[in-house]
């Protein structure tokens, strides 16, 4: 699908420059506070750090694993945002 990622880089304050297959690059932030359950050992940064692509979706050891579609969406709603200019927002 279009939203696989092809490249995913960790970068400090649990953020993750994601690229996706059709080229629409990013940054997704996670927040500390909702990394609970099965996201819990995201809060290490050790681990976080671990990060790598599987079958196109963000993944971590352990079976943990983000929606691909999701962060596409945050990313291109970024996009979005950024083109309409400041104070503005799309529908």
């Amino acid at each position: 699908m279009y939203w696989d990622v092809v490249e995913v880089k960790p970068e400090p304050d649990y953020c993750l420059f994601v690229r996706f297959k059709d080229g629409l690059t990013g940054r997704v932030r996670l927040e500390r506070e909702k990394l609970t359950g099965a996201l819990a050992p995201l809060r290490d940064v050790r681990f976080f750090e671990q990060v790598f692509i599987d079958c196109g979706a963000v993944a971590w050891p352990g079976d943990i694993d983000l929606a691909p579609d999701a962060m596409y969406a945050q990313v291109s709603g970024q996009r979005h945002e950024q083109q309409a200019g400041p104070g503005v927002r799309g529908r």
